[in-house]
């Protein structure tokens, strides 16, 4: 007959940071128990007898419906996945064998997000660019421009149903962003100055052989303020401007975005977050993205790492305030009499109303400010009907 001796461990909760369900088991196990000092098979079946015991108390505790177990344990993921359109990314499903690696989301979404595209060869780089409508079409052609970390997605519809009322509209993607190429640093002669990217738009206008004046259309930050000067330094290429939520004067606030990127070591990592376009998107606008949205707007960042550096060094190579400034002043009085149409999503996020009135009264004879309820930072994805009624107005009508 086998013998035993029985241990009495003290029986006080050691207390851990643990999820509230590891709390709530632990406070549920909080009893002494017998130990067999015995042979090897009995005391593994003690303890198999211990364990189930156990388990079976936590899950009657767990489903109790205590206090704690109502408040979500910690997540340490929660920052990235706390959004609906965020989820397919990070989350993955009971079976990872399934589904969840990168290359099936990447095959899955690969060909979203292309409509109304080609890849136009200009210099050393091809660009990705939306073209609608025809150079025959009778009201001129329009350029639009987009901000990062976005990319001419952004204006398919609006442009689409521009072209129907008789515009003949291009949409590229910066070099670096989107499905254009992404020039590699140390490799190639592109160094993500505010120069540069004006450079090769000029080369890309002629390329597409748009005929001069146009009718220019910016938003966002960054390569959006790129299109901005780009405007200031060629006035007369232009026959009316429409500028939609972007920082615009010296008071602009930064996003917190940015000013991450700046940061060694930190912007690196935020540089490659798959998830940072959308995000940025959702954080600025009253709305959330639907998934097939999103999927276009994540690609870029998940299929390769070009977009995320791209990003990363233009924002190290431009001075926000600067270029805030410089904008500010060079559509003031006096130095600027072509037509310009702010139209403003009232809802967003980044950029406070009084920027645009700040702007308009400016240069009041030239500025019309016209507000757009319902948008956020990026009134082309919110709103687009919003959009297109604003600038049909604008470019056929005002003077």
């Amino acid at each position: 007959m086998a013998s035993w001796t029985l241990f009495s461990p003290p029986c006080s909760p050691v207390t851990l940071p643990t999820s509230s369900a590891a709390k709530t088991n632990a406070a549920g196990n909080n009893k002494c128990y017998c130990f067999w000092r015995s042979s090897s098979s009995e005391k593994k079946r003690a303890i198999r007898r211990i364990i189930t015991k156990a388990t079976e108390e936590g899950e009657s505790s767990s489903s109790s419906g205590s206090k704690d177990e109502e408040t979500p344990g910690f997540n340490p993921f929660g920052f990235v996945n706390n959004n609906p359109s965020s989820r397919s990314a990070i989350q993955l499903p009971d079976l990872p064998a399934d589904d969840g690696n990168v290359g099936q989301m990447i095959s899955r979404i690969e060909n979203k997000g292309r409509e109304y595209g080609s890849y136009i060869k200009s210099g050393e780089y091809r660009w990705f660019v939306r073209e609608t409508g025809s150079a025959d079409s009778r009201l001129g052609t329009i350029v639009f421009l987009h901000g990062a970390p976005s990319h001419s997605y952004s204006y398919r519809n609006v442009m689409s149903q521009m072209s129907d009322a008789g515009f003949h509209c291009f949409a590229p993607d910066w070099l670096g962003f989107g499905f254009s190429d992404k020039p590699e640093k140390g490799y190639d002669d592109f160094d993500f100055t505010e120069n540069e990217f004006h450079e090769e738009l000029d080369k890309l206008l002629d390329v597409l052989e748009v005929k001069y004046p146009f009718f220019l259309v910016v938003q966002g930050f960054l390569v959006g303020s790129y299109g901005l000067t780009w405007a200031l330094k060629n006035p007369s290429r232009i026959s009316k401007l429409a500028i939609l939520n972007s920082p615009l004067t010296a008071s602009s606030p930064l996003p917190g975005l940015f000013q991450q990127l700046r940061i060694p070591l930190l912007g690196e990592f935020t540089a490659q977050n798959a998830i940072m376009a959308e995000r940025f998107i959702e954080a600025g606008s009253p709305y959330v993205l639907k998934l097939d949205k999103a999927d276009v707007y994540r690609l870029p960042y998940l299929a390769s790492s070009g977009p995320g550096f791209a990003l990363l060094e233009a924002a190290r190579k431009v001075n926000f305030k600067d270029i805030s400034s410089r904008i500010g002043a060079g559509f003031s009085s006096g130095s600027w009499d072509k037509p310009v149409l702010v139209a403003w999503g009232i809802s967003d996020k980044y950029l406070p109303q009084s920027v645009a009135e700040e702007f308009q009264k400016g240069n009041p004879n030239v500025v019309k400010l016209q507000m757009i309820e319902g948008a956020g930072h990026m009134p082309q994805e919110d709103w687009p009907e919003k959009v297109v009624d604003a600038l049909r107005y604008f470019f056929l009508n005002y003077t």
